[in-house]
């Protein structure tokens, strides 16, 4: 076990509200956080294991509802990329913070944990992430659900996204003001969230050091060819259709203006024309948030049909 906590002053409003035990496994020599909740022995039902991706700039702690929801019946994993949440956070210098290499290291986690029959449920730039890894090793995937999120080359990225591309008003913004996390507790939901949660959502990225990966993973977004991440996020894209043979569920909060669904969820269904669709009215970009038992109803009537 690794000695890897968050502490803030803030620690004992959102505690409560993620009860879980922290496990970690080395990966390329970095500490990667994750929960682990739920039975690992089948009970005579074939289940699969549920692991969960998130994006940027959450962490494991915008699937607490669901791990709490599925763990009775599911092993329910989720993981914190490196630099998120309570996974170590090293420096540039020392980690890409690339979408390839984000693919992975969660690649080399499921190997590690031998996962198989897994269901993949992915928010944000975690699909990408997730993506890449499920089109890596497709035969340990079996369902995916994708919320809020794409896996493919787009021109759409807002205005406020590629303000963050510019070098100065990045480290001004985001490792110095905290400003996209502090943003998205108010932007990325239509219902509001309590002084709890968004001191959850905050609390690893208390510091300068403890924000670069919120700043790297904007970064992260191909905005041209030249874009380091680009010809990553071109295979990905490519590699797709070999997954049309999975179970796939497209969840979406129709009102997120990050990733719009006649833009983002539409081009899901191009690929994935028989996907189990559940589109939540009124609800943002956020959704485990803004409507957590509909995203559980959701999910559950996928994986249970």
């Amino acid at each position: 076990m690794s000695t890897f906590s968050v502490k803030t002053k803030n620690d004992a409003l959102w505690r409560p509200l993620y009860p879980f035990e922290s496990r970690y496994v080395e990966i390329d020599g970095f500490q990667y956080h994750y929960v682990d909740e739920g039975p690992t022995e089948p009970d005579g039902v074939e289940r699969p294991t549920l692991l969960m991706s998130h994006g940027n700039p959450t962490w494991s702690f915008v699937f607490r509802d669901v791990i709490k929801a599925f763990r009775g019946k599911y092993r329910t994993i989720a993981v914190d990329h490196i630099g998120c949440g309570l996974s170590e956070k090293p420096s540039i210098r020392k980690y890409p913070y690339s979408l390839d290499r984000r693919a992975e290291d969660l690649r080399k986690f499921v190997e590690k944990l031998d996962l198989k029959n897994v269901a993949l449920i992915a928010h944000d730039w975690g699909g990408a992430v997730a993506m890449g890894t499920a089109t890596r090793i497709p035969e340990r995937f079996s369902k995916i659900v994708l919320m809020n999120t794409a896996a493919y080359l787009s021109d759409r990225v807002p205005k406020r996204i590629r303000l963050c591309h510019i070098p100065i008003l990045k480290r001004i913004m985001l490792q110095g003001l905290n400003v996209f996390p502090r943003a998205a507790t108010k932007m990325a939901t239509e219902k509001g969230l309590s002084e709890e949660v968004k001191a959850g959502l905050l609390a690893p990225y208390d510091s300068w050091s403890n924000r670069i990966a919120v700043c790297e993973f904007v970064q992260d977004i191909p905005t041209s060819p030249r874009h380091r991440s680009y010809e990553t996020l071109k295979t990905i894209q490519e590699k797709l259709p070999t997954l049309a043979d999975k179970d796939i569920a497209l969840i979406w909060g129709m009102e997120d203006w990050c990733f719009p669904p006649e833009i983002f969820m539409k081009k899901f269904q191009e690929y994935y024309p028989n996907a189990f669709v559940r589109e939540l009215k009124g609800i943002g970009h956020y959704l485990t948030e803004d409507a957590p038992e509909e995203t559980i109803a959701a999910i559950r009537e996928f994986l249970e049909k």
